[in-house]
């Protein structure tokens, strides 16, 4: 029995982590949207959005995985459980969250509803999760009407503009989960009315199978099944075993099956008593749920009258007994059930207080705790055989031809049938390779054995592809991402403290693959300066990176090339640390210092670096023998700096080979100097800076990022330069001409998707990585070097000073300020003055590059959750050896 005191989460973890207890076998695992996604996607075009749109999901079953509200499921997702309400007033039962697809909203998909993940330990023993639900009817249409009316010069409309909310005539709906052990979950959900008048609302927990029946595939055709008994449910699976759902009080229990209603969605017979019966059913009395009382899905129906202020909990269990294991000892649903919740809640706080430095503000806990819930709660079950779904399935009609050629058809090796952590569960519920490294980075400060299982996970040979490619994302497996797993390894091996050496071995052999691929795909001329493409920067340049240049040449690209110097820098770094225990390693090492070398001296030779200008800039080199410099002052040239190490002279002395062959460079090609040749004195050992950027190079970038008319955000870096506001930059390519200007906010552009802006907003990966560049040169430099900071404000500051305020400007988007809001809120009212409201966080994709308001994806709690990273940086001690 797991005892309680501060240790008990970390010993629940340590338990998992050794296999001893499945602590993470059920977990928050469905996602919030499988609607509208490639892998359900079987139109001869790919429009996704529209083969399977929201309209369907409650009436068509799904081939790949499942959906639901405050969802909790298997680690295969053999069952699911999740929150259906009604209020008496919609057209349909609220089983999913709404929102608009690609084809619909002004700046692309967006999701209509509010809801929060407020607490979750990394084993899922306790959770918190918390919906705002109308009571009047939802405004559907008017949502989908009005976004399709907009322009993309026009803010989307949003569900609290619509006046829904209006004299708070809605209901706060919480779900608490707490594991009494690992598959006996205590369920509780509170229901408040916080409007003025007595409302009424119906509350059906649900629990069904995913189908995995009706495919057609050998040998699983079996059909499980669930029956009533006594106040809840009973169901039965061969390889699952016996799951019991109790219920207190006397819910009526409904029962329809995970199928497709055929009549309503093809026109045609279809199975018995289908998905959408219960709701049919509770909305308008249709004989639609099995009156045998079996099926496999099965819901409790409740139905709560409750006064203004006032609030209805109902208390559930759920729990398994595996194959033939004897009959389910009855639930306790009392003093067992309360005494789980009160127990897992503190250890919950002990964890978190554990967790949290005493130096951060209760605020700034908050903030660390809401965000470790959006991680957590961003774990999703994702299944997808690419062969399997481009050949179709045996009962299924054939796919169309164009599939053979389209979407990730070279991508037939895939199959993925795991827990991933995904960028948002609703906009982007599939992962992302660059920002699962992002993710695992703020992980690994709650559970490194999770984050380290996710590194090594993408570079299996069921992911990567066979030529080395790491797949990008579910749209577009060949599209490429920037190259960051290595630097996520890296920090993650830190934080876990710096000893998992079979971990990091397990990493580099992998990425060797990777690096190669890049190495042959990539550097088109093999002048070792890249061409990366799309790189995860979506519209930030004049064009779409990601297609068919507007002129015939290449694009050498000041991104790609520095991701691929930091690539070969973060390869070196761990060659170094592994050789210390395998001299075997140092041939690695020097090899990758070289090719950092050659990289590192190509954006200069062949023209990156524009002296006059002190800036970076991606060139076009024609067909023609043109060059043509695209002078976009963005993030695309601040990305250098990120290509930065120091190795000291202990290390050398550890690692002989390693200095020889560097004394032997430096020798001999004595042209490589400026990027490997700086050198440094600090306690009693000498440090060697290996950098993209020198130290003159440095200080001219920095007086750019550091003005406030360019870079310089109150609430962190931009990704475009503010002077692109007066002064866009345009090219003239053949008879066209392709611009960029500065957009602090949504876009106004549709060159890539539209719910993304890299021209002016705020994003936190680049952020991240920029200040962790900077405590790099500040580690080598010290109180040396001194820049202005602000630029132009006469003021100097160590790097390290100015590591530490960028970091703080990030934390403030979340921090009330002294007119007590939250720039993330921006001007949404509600959110800045209701005090139901106010306390709870939303984690944006992006952030507006001039108020810090919240924008794109609201749930991107994957790599926004990095403030929390950057709290516990901010607020820890330093040890006492480093002190002063």
């Amino acid at each position: 029995m797991i005892e309680d005191d501060g240790n008990a989460e970390r010993r629940r973890l340590a338990e998992a982590d050794s296999g001893e207890r499945p602590w993470r076998g059920w977990g928050p695992y469905l996602s919030e949207r499988a609607w509208g996604t490639v892998r359900e996607d079987y139109s001869p075009h790919g429009n996704a959005w529209d083969y399977f749109p929201h309209d369907q999901a409650r009436s068509r079953v799904y081939r790949w995985n499942e959906d639901g509200m405050a969802g909790i499921c298997d680690d295969r997702q053999t069952f699911c459980f999740a929150l259906a309400l009604w209020n008496g007033k919609d057209p349909i039962l609220k089983e999913r969250m709404f929102g608009l697809g690609g084809d619909l909203g002004n700046h692309g998909e967006d999701v209509k509803e509010y809801w929060w993940y407020l607490d979750s330990t990394p084993t899922h023993s306790w959770m918190k999760w918390r919906y705002h639900y109308p009571q009047q009817a939802f405004p559907y249409d008017e949502l989908v009407a009005e976004n399709c009316r907009r322009g993309r010069d026009e803010p989307e409309y949003e569900l609290a503009d619509t006046g829904i909310f209006d004299e708070d005539r809605y209901w706060a709906v919480e779900v608490d989960y707490a594991k009494a052990g690992p598959t006996d979950m205590c369920i509780r959900i509170t229901a408040k009315n916080m409007g003025p008048e007595p409302a009424t609302l119906h509350i059906l927990p649900t629990l069904w199978f995913r189908n995995t029946w009706a495919w057609g595939l050998p040998g699983r055709d079996y059909r499980p099944e669930i029956r009533a008994k006594d106040n809840g449910l009973l169901a039965e699976h061969r390889l699952l075993g016996r799951l019991a759902l109790t219920g207190d009080g006397s819910p009526s229990p409904l029962f329809c099956n995970n199928e497709t209603n055929g009549p309503r969605i093809w026109g045609k017979a279809g199975q018995e008593y289908p998905k959408d019966g219960i709701g049919d059913h509770v909305i308008h009395g249709k004989d639609s749920v099995n009156p045998d009382g079996v099926g496999t899905k099965g819901a409790l129906h409740y139905l709560v009258s409750v006064p203004p202020g006032g609030t209805h909990e109902i208390r559930l269990r759920l729990n398994l007994n595996a194959p033939g294991a004897k009959d389910l000892a009855p639930a306790d649903l009392r003093a067992d059930f309360e005494s789980t919740m009160s127990r897992r809640r503190a250890e919950a706080d002990d964890y978190f207080d554990a967790l949290v430095p005493p130096a951060a503000s209760a605020e700034e806990k908050m903030i660390v705790r809401q965000a470790v819930a959006g991680l957590m709660w961003g774990k999703q079950f994702f299944h997808f055989d690419v062969a399997r779904w481009l050949q179709g399935d045996p009962v299924s009609e054939a796919p169309p031809d164009s599939r053979r050629y389209g979407r990730n058809s070279h991508w037939w090796h895939m199959n993925s049938c795991d827990v991933l952590s995904m960028p948002d569960p609703w906009e982007y519920p599939w992962y992302a390779a660059w920002d699962l490294a992002f993710h695992c980075v703020a992980i690994a400060r709650v559970d490194p054995g999770f984050a380290k299982e996710q590194l090594l996970l993408l570079l299996r040979e069921w992911y990567m592809h066979p030529n080395g490619q790491i797949p990008a994302y579910e749209w577009a497996f060949s599209d490429v991402n920037p190259p960051v797993h290595a630097w996520a390894a890296l920090r993650v091996f830190v934080l876990d403290g710096s000893r998992d050496f079979d971990f990091l071995a397990r990493v580099l052999h992998k990425l060797l693959l990777n690096f190669t691929w890049w190495v042959n795909r990539k550097d088109a001329e093999g002048n070792n300066v890249f061409e990366g493409g799309f790189l995860g920067l979506d519209n930030v340049g004049p064009f779409d990176r990601s297609a068919a240049l507007p002129v015939g040449g290449r694009l050498e690209q000041s991104d790609g090339t520095a991701w691929m110097a930091m690539y070969a820098l973060n390869l070196l770094d761990m060659s170094l640390t592994l050789a210390v225990h395998d001299r075997v390693y140092e041939d690695i090492a020097a090899k990758f210092l070289e090719h950092f070398a050659y990289i590192a001296d190509a954006a200069y030779e062949f023209g990156l670096w524009d002296e006059e200008e002190a800036f970076f800039y991606d060139v076009l080199r024609t067909a023609g023998g043109d060059r043509i410099p695209l002078k976009v002052r963005s993030v695309v040239g601040l990305l250098p700096l990120t290509a930065t190490t120091i190795i000291s002279s202990t290390t050398l002395r550890r690692l002989p080979d390693v200095a020889a062959r560097l004394r032997w460079f430096l020798t001999n090609k004595p042209e490589y100097g400026d990027v490997v040749g700086a050198k440094k004195s600090r306690g009693g050992q000498q440090l060697r800076l290996l950098s993209m950027v020198g130290p003159d190079q440095l200080i001219r970038i920095l007086q750019r990022m550091l003005d406030e008319d360019e870079f310089l955000s109150p609430y962190g870096l931009r990704t475009l330069s503010r002077a692109h506001k007066d002064e866009p930059f345009t090219v003239h390519l053949g008879e066209h001409a392709y611009t960029v200007g500065y957009e602090p906010g949504e876009s106004t552009s549709g060159l890539f998707g539209g719910n993304s802006n890299w021209r002016g907003p705020i994003w936190f990966p680049v952020n991240y990585i920029l200040i962790e560049a900077i405590r790099r040169f500040a580690e080598f430099f010290g109180d040396d070097l001194q820049v202005e900071y602000p630029a132009g404000s006469g003021t100097m500051a160590t790097l390290g000073t100015v590591a530490d305020d960028l970091s703080l400007r990030l934390v403030k988007l979340f921090t009330d300020g002294k007119d007590g809001r939250r720039p993330v809120f921006g001007d949404v009212d509600l959110f800045q003055r209701d005090p139901a409201w106010h306390d709870l966080l939303l984690f944006y994709e992006y952030f507006h590059g001039d108020t810090g308001a919240g924008l794109g994806a609201a749930h991107q709690t994957g790599w926004t959750a990095l403030v929390l990273d950057l709290i516990l940086t901010l607020r820890t001690p330093p040890p006492p050896a480093a002190q002063g």
